[in-house]
């Protein structure tokens, strides 16, 4: 079996530019883990051998007394299939619950799913019938949460899976989980900058850019925005467009792999949703005190067990 973990060590990094904290008070590592999804570790594709994996949380749902209930609090499952692969991915819930229904998720894809969790839910991937591997719940957030999980590639040399997930925080603003998932020796920055509109003729006017550091998430004020994948030299490798929306979650990711068994796929950005423009009206011809406003949380590192 080929096992990982996620996160154990969960960091907090601070930018110094034009972030600014969440809160005044300090975040310890223990207070972010309540911020992530899960835990994970998981199996090689190929081999189809299960590992669980355990979502962490504090908080427990009270138990009905007489005329008192319990709440009951919407969960969104949203699934990202960054694992570099022609073959489409089946999620199940169990063993016979086919969320994807007749449209398995293709790779650089994402998909939103409003089937209710509970503890003890097992989601099952699947590759062209093989098993690729489970992903096991075991509590949820008593809040109302989006909550992202993306499967994708461990190594360049092995096709076993790994997780990254977390769950976004019920704030106004836009949030943006950044995760770079590539495997491979190429080392690539993504930046987020205005979106130029200028015309030809137009006086050129700087256009701000800042760093979205990967394993974070920030939080964008409204507007339109590009995401661009530059090497270390500069050179620019993929560019996408950002429709940033009051209170929307978003997941920007570097995905591709240059492997040494099998197909390699090239570095290429994806981000979910995408909004229409005009969904934001006039909130982009507004000024923007700032591209990242907060820093949330930071993923936890995949390490070996």
């Amino acid at each position: 079996w080929s096992e990982v973990c996620l996160g154990p060590d969960v960091l907090s990094q601070m930018r110094r530019s034009r972030l600014r904290p969440l809160c005044e008070t300090t975040m310890a590592p223990r207070g972010l883990k309540a911020l992530t999804f899960a835990a994970c570790a998981f199996s090689a594709a190929e081999a189809g051998q299960v590992n669980k994996v355990q979502l962490r949380h504090s908080a427990h749902k009270a138990a009905p007394t007489g005329f008192v209930t319990s709440l009951e609090f919407k969960h969104q499952l949203r699934v990202c299939n960054a694992y570099p692969n022609t073959v489409p991915m089946d999620i199940y819930r169990g063993a016979s619950e086919r969320l994807t229904g007749e449209s398995p998720l293709p790779y650089k894809d994402c998909r939103d799913f409003e089937a209710p969790l509970v503890a003890g839910d097992k989601l099952e991937f699947k590759m062209g019938g093989a098993d690729a591997g489970t992903f096991s719940i075991s509590d949820l957030p008593n809040n109302d949460a989006v909550l992202l999980l993306v499967i994708h590639r461990h190594d360049a040399l092995s096709t076993a899976v790994a997780f990254e997930s977390h769950v976004f925080a019920g704030l106004a603003t836009a949030q943006v989980a950044v995760i770079d998932t590539y495997k491979g020796k190429e080392h690539s920055v993504a930046k987020i900058m205005d979106l130029s509109l200028k015309k030809e003729g137009d006086k050129a006017e700087p256009v701000r850019s800042e760093e979205l550091r990967y394993s974070s998430v920030v939080a964008v004020n409204p507007g339109e925005y590009e995401v661009v994948l530059e090497s270390d030299s500069g050179e620019e490798r993929a560019r996408t467009k950002l429709v940033a929306l009051k209170r929307q979650s978003y997941v920007v990711m570097r995905t591709g792999v240059e492997s040494m068994s099998g197909s390699s796929f090239p570095q290429e950005l994806v981000v979910y949703p995408n909004f229409d423009p005009a969904s934001l009206h006039s909130a982009a011809a507004r000024p923007l005190a700032s591209l990242a406003a907060v820093v949330l949380a930071a993923f936890g590192a995949v390490l070996a067990c």
